[in-house]
């Protein structure tokens, strides 16, 4: 740490869109705790329109507070509250968590005592204590094929998702991981900014994955810390966004082409493509006495699709 005493050892980002109770319930307890290492609170609202910065600025004045007046994305959005942060270290935190007391100290413990490490992050729990088993390795072309289809069901389609979901870790120990849960990060300030933060053409989507990938292939390991626990309300920050699904597919791809190149991107394609067509056989069997309804769905469909695949994904 540097000699200025004023400096905090933890910068904490929040990014806000539309949850202004679980916003307010993560600050809550981030200040209830009076942590061991000391931090300060920045706060992104990506221009909600349910009062959420309102609330926050009544409730919390302490915090550092930025209104946007566009939504920045998830990236833009953490990124822009990164540079406003002056801790030695920075933690990514989804406005849907709620830290348990010393989490976040017990992560920057880790990192100061691993120097070789470039990322610790916690273990995630739901509301009533179960464990969310979010570690993931690093998706493979086999993986798009795979990911939230029937065939990936079957083998040898379910040895490529059991893998890419380590649904052979328990979640229970720590471990280095290749993708820990993107709700709670902590990382070195100096080596996130030497990144460049997160990639902001992903805007909402598999950026976690590329910064975790972008530490791998420079020699830094990432370290899920069981010890460390996070309360999570899973998927509450991005749920009532419209456009998820397209949005996960564009993200997908820009992610597929940035990591392994053009080439790829005709395959990808056919991935989505393949997906949409198990859709489009469900939307049928879902209204066997209703044409109208599976053809409104399927309307709904192709329009999808033709976003996904349209302009700016080649």
């Amino acid at each position: 740490m540097s000699g200025d005493v004023t400096r905090p050892r933890l910068s904490v980002v929040v990014l806000s869109w539309n949850t202004k109770d679980l916003t307010l319930a993560c600050l809550h307890a981030l200040f209830a705790e009076a942590p061991r290492h000391s931090r300060e609170i920045v706060v992104i609202d990506n221009a909600s329109h349910d009062g959420s910065a309102d609330a926050i600025a009544a409730a919390y004045p302490q915090v550092v507070l930025v209104r946007n007046t566009e939504n920045a994305g998830y990236s833009g959005g953490n990124n822009q509250g990164a540079r406003l942060a002056t801790g030695e270290f920075l933690c990514l935190l989804n406005s849907d968590t709620e830290v348990r007391a010393g989490a976040l100290d017990q992560l920057v413990d880790w990192l100061l005592e691993h120097p070789d490490y470039g990322m610790a992050a916690p273990r995630l729990v739901h509301p009533d204590g179960r464990v969310q088993t979010a570690c993931m390795r690093f998706p493979g072309l086999a993986t798009a094929w795979c990911f939230d289809t029937f065939w990936g069901r079957f083998w040898p389609g379910s040895l490529v998702e059991h893998r890419y979901h380590m649904r052979d870790f328990d979640h229970l120990s720590s471990r280095d991981v290749d993708q820990p849960p993107g709700a709670c990060c902590v990382m070195r300030t100096a080596e996130y900014q030497e990144l460049g933060g997160l990639d902001e053409e992903l805007w909402l989507f598999f950026n976690d994955v590329d910064i975790c990938r972008r530490l791998w292939s420079r020699g830094r390991r990432i370290r899920y810390v069981a010890e460390a626990e996070v309360m999570h309300h899973e998927g509450a920050s991005t749920r009532g966004f419209q456009k998820f699904l397209v949005m996960w597919h564009r993200n997908r791809m820009a992610y597929y082409r940035k990591h392994y190149g053009g080439w790829v991107m005709p395959y990808i394609r056919l991935c989505v493509r393949m997906r949409a067509w198990q859709e489009w056989v469900a939307a049928g069997r879902r209204n066997p006495t209703d044409p109208g309804r599976a053809k409104a769905e399927r309307d709904h469909l192709r329009d999808a699709v033709r976003e996904i695949l349209g302009r700016g994904t080649s």
